[in-house]
């Protein structure tokens, strides 16, 4: 006999409580193999495919693109081929694991098939269970046939307005349901206009008027009771497309943007690093003439001496690992519960990267470990992955020290804001050609602005700037580095 599983939105890690919507993978009635994603979600740290523990059909989804649901809301069911044959020990995945696995199974007693894990990469920790190919006509008894949606059409004031009949009701936002009780309205006896039916503002509003001006209610379905067999509201809320990004107010042109996803991750970082740390930047600039012939000289290498490209933006990570391990105040944090200064052994260098989805800082793990050409690559590739929307959030969290590159601005300085929790950001302008005294004549030379945001709680200035002319005078002579490789 088939059960139906409920699966829930699981804990993401990283402390995270909610996540939005973003992209439905599959429609009621599809098959799905076990860990096959289902959905497409967006955290406060980073795009992830969430995968379902249990393989099956697909017979109801919860939330609506855009939506945001908390952490242990219904996000699909699943009906799921359960037999003496099936079921024997397999169960033991998903309900041994951790409580992450965010599955629950439905009335019946069979034990069910689950693979026990949650996120691709991110195990429960519990056994994987043995897999069984999904057989379809199993369980395809437990999927309700989808009813044709009939376009919403007045009818008559004269017309009978049948009674309203059980099942599903189509409408998922809260504030339809409320007008449509201030109302008095029946929305069972609407049609939707929605994708799959669904039942939007504006259809209960055009409801209201057609019942201010004396005629029915559009008729949902021709009135006609769902099939037997079909799924409780509980268990099937239809989705509907995605809303805009924003809102326009009523009567004005001004327009609202929510802040959540990684945009309000951001305000909410920055607003505490703001309330928090007293900060403080010195800058200085830096003739990177030398820096750039040196990285020349790298990339144009031939023979055993020849390698992958190195950027600047890496040269400049390796510079400052090794400022860090001169300066150690600058990677460190502060414990305001302990009033105490936490300096930290390794270097997790985070650096700003621009993406479609806003401002995300990526981090090199082990930084103080890595020579120039593999923080390149580790940077190259979380790059990719930053701007393709697949990074985790163990990528971008845990930083020590933040590197930010805004010249590919075209800006030349700035006063960045700390990335809390961590004591000081450098940030390095554009690399331009510039008037500058050289060896005691005027010459023209690639001229860097360099800046350091510092927590003054963690050092005084003497030491900030300690630190910056080290940076600069390993940009102004690169062989400066060659004692600490």
């Amino acid at each position: 006999m088939p059960q139906v599983l409920e699966f829930k939105l699981p804990d993401l890690g990283e402390g995270l409580t909610e996540a939005e919507i973003v992209r439905w993978l599959v429609e009621v009635g599809d098959v799905v193999a076990i860990d096959q994603p289902v959905v497409e979600v967006e955290t406060a740290k980073a795009m992830v495919e969430v995968p379902c523990p249990y393989g099956g059909v697909v017979t109801a989804r919860f939330g609506e693109e855009g939506s945001e649901l908390p952490v242990g809301a219904p996000l699909l069911t699943v009906a799921v081929s359960v037999g003496s044959e099936e079921g024997a020990g397999a169960a033991s995945g998903a309900g041994s694991g951790s409580a992450g696995v965010g599955a629950e199974a439905g009335a019946g007693s069979g034990e069910v098939e689950s693979s026990g894990n949650v996120l691709v990469g991110y195990g429960t920790g519990a056994p994987v269970a043995r897999r069984r190919r999904i057989r379809p006509t199993a369980v395809a008894a437990a999927v309700p046939a989808r009813a044709p949606v009939v376009p919403a059409v007045p009818v008559a004031a004269s017309d009978p307005v049948p009674d309203a009949v059980p099942g599903p009701v189509a409408v998922v936002s809260p504030l339809v349901r409320k007008l449509a009780r201030q109302h008095d309205l029946d929305l069972r006896q609407l049609a939707g206009s929605g994708r799959d039916g669904l039942i939007l503002r504006a259809d209960v509003e055009s409801a209201i008027r057609a019942l201010a001006e004396g005629t029915a209610a559009p008729l949902s379905a021709g009135g006609a009771a769902p099939e037997a067999g079909a799924v409780p509201e509980a268990e099937a809320v239809p989705v509907s497309v995605a809303p805009s990004a924003g809102r326009t107010v009523a009567g004005s042109a001004a327009q609202r943007i929510p802040l959540r996803g990684v945009r309000g991750a951001v305000a909410d970082k920055l607003s505490r690093s703001r309330r928090e740390i007293p900060d403080a930047t010195c800058w200085v600039d830096a003739d990177a003439t030398e820096l750039m012939a040196a990285r020349a000289a790298m990339n144009g290498a031939t023979g055993p001496a020849a390698g992958p490209k190195v950027s600047v933006l890496a040269l400049l990570a390796r510079i400052c690992t090794a400022a860090l391990a001169r300066f150690p105040e600058l990677n460190s944090t502060v414990d305001l519960e302990a009033r105490e200064i936490v300096r930290l052994p390794e270097v997790h260098l985070g650096f700003a990267a621009q993406t479609e989805r806003g401002l995300v800082v990526p981090v090199v793990r082990d930084a103080q470990a890595r020579n120039a050409e593999s923080i390149g690559a580790e940077i190259a590739r979380l790059t990719e992955a930053a701007r393709a929307g697949r990074l985790t959030p163990a990528e971008l969290t845990g930083g020590t020290f933040t590197l930010n590159n805004y010249g590919v601005f075209g800006v030349d300085g700035s006063t960045p804001i700390i990335n809390h929790p961590e004591a000081a950001m450098l940030g390095v302008g554009r690399i331009v050609p510039k008037p500058w005294v050289h060896q005691g004549e005027l010459a023209v030379r690639q001229v860097v602005q360099l800046s350091l945001t510092f927590d003054h709680r963690v050092c005084d200035g003497g030491t900030a700037g300690g630190f910056l002319r080290y940076i600069a005078d390993c940009v102004e002579q690169p062989a400066v580095l060659l004692r600490t490789l």
